[in-house]
């Protein structure tokens, strides 16, 4: 097995975990911004009804929670195999 190779380090296993969920994270909270988006223009084609008005307010709230911390993570996961690679880790 090669020093790359995952499987054979805890750390190594435990952050390409991590890095699956928080790519789950991060689509989700994209998806939830792609459905804001598209009610708000709905919203603004058939006038701003309140449900409409709900749904684009729910979905910010939502994709800004997951994606906030996602975004960081996905940063620090990122430089964490950097570093392990520049380091011959």
């Amino acid at each position: 097995m090669s020093n790359t190779d995952p499987s054979n380090d805890p750390v190594r296993s435990r952050r390409q975990i991590i890095s699956r969920i928080n790519n789950a994270a991060n689509r989700l909270g994209y998806l939830l911004w792609a459905i804001a988006m598209a009610c708000f223009v709905t919203a603004f084609i058939v006038g701003f009804k309140g449900p409409l008005v709900n749904v684009v307010t729910a979905c910010i709230i939502a994709g800004s929670i997951l994606l906030a911390p996602s975004i960081i993570i996905g940063y620090a996961v990122k430089a964490a195999e950097r570093d392990d690679l520049e380091h011959g880790r």
